[in-house]
């Protein structure tokens, strides 16, 4: 049967036109349309968030791997899922005014404006950190046969990992705002990324064996701190950002 398509106005058969890809089962926009947009959208266990997520903390490194190896209809897109995670965080930090820079005498330089870039640039600050964890990751692991937008999407995958991981210690946060104790929880969620990294890789990086991975990594992580602390450095000489 002959059916005029409802976008483009093209005479076709079947269920999708083949001049737009409009679907023939177009649904009256209410709450049931509403519903089934959200359950095939972010929240959709096969296609997407949830369903990334539980790969990145069941079975992180394999599920990567064969996302670059092309299995990737259950996916959700890997920078669309640091962009939604970091955004939700950045809300949450800026809401809930949160300081990991607490006033100290012996603090030589002034965090607070740092502590507002980060506020309310988190989403960007994210995104701009994973060319440099990839630059590591491609420098020590060059010889496993992937480019360097390969190890990117590595990369990306692990920031939303990081992020999720955040997301579920934040009521740490929140509770030591502002404290000197909120130092021993940003170490504490700092030793979990580091495992995350590093379980992510071994898995990942599956042909070599797990301790030159675990040297791999952390040479890696070394790489993406240099870079990171000199970007930092030009940032605050920029900015003037120093006390003397």
């Amino acid at each position: 049967m002959q059916v005029i398509c409802k976008n483009c106005h093209q005479v076709f058969e079947g269920n999708y036109c083949n001049n737009c890809g409009q679907s023939v089962d177009t649904h009256k926009i209410n709450i049931h349309f509403l519903w089934h947009d959200i359950q095939h959208g972010l929240l959709h266990f096969d296609k997407g968030i949830l369903y990334s997520l539980k790969q990145l903390f069941t079975r992180p490194g394999h599920s990567v791997r064969e996302f670059i190896e092309g299995k990737r209809a259950k996916h959700f897109k890997p920078l669309s899922l640091v962009v939604v995670l970091a955004t939700l965080y950045g809300v949450l930090y800026h809401y809930f005014d949160i300081n990991l820079f607490p006033s100290s005498a012996e603090n030589s330089v002034d965090y607070s404006e740092f502590n507002e870039l980060i506020a309310t640039h988190f989403s960007w600050i994210t995104i701009l950190t994973i060319p440099l964890y990839t630059i590591g990751t491609f420098i020590c692991f060059r010889s496993q046969g992937y480019n360097f937008v390969e190890l990117f999407v590595l990369n990306t995958f692990k920031a939303s990992q990081k992020l999720f991981s955040h997301l579920l210690l934040f009521p740490l946060l929140i509770y030591f705002n502002g404290a000197t104790e909120i130092r021993k929880i940003t170490n504490l969620i700092y030793v979990i990324d580091i495992v995350l990294i590093f379980w992510t890789n071994i898995q990942f990086f599956n042909k070599i064996s797990k301790t030159k991975v675990f040297l791999l990594s952390l040479l890696s992580h070394i790489i993406f701190w240099i870079c990171f602390l000199f970007i930092i450095y030009i940032f605050f000489k920029l900015t003037g950002k120093f006390s003397y």
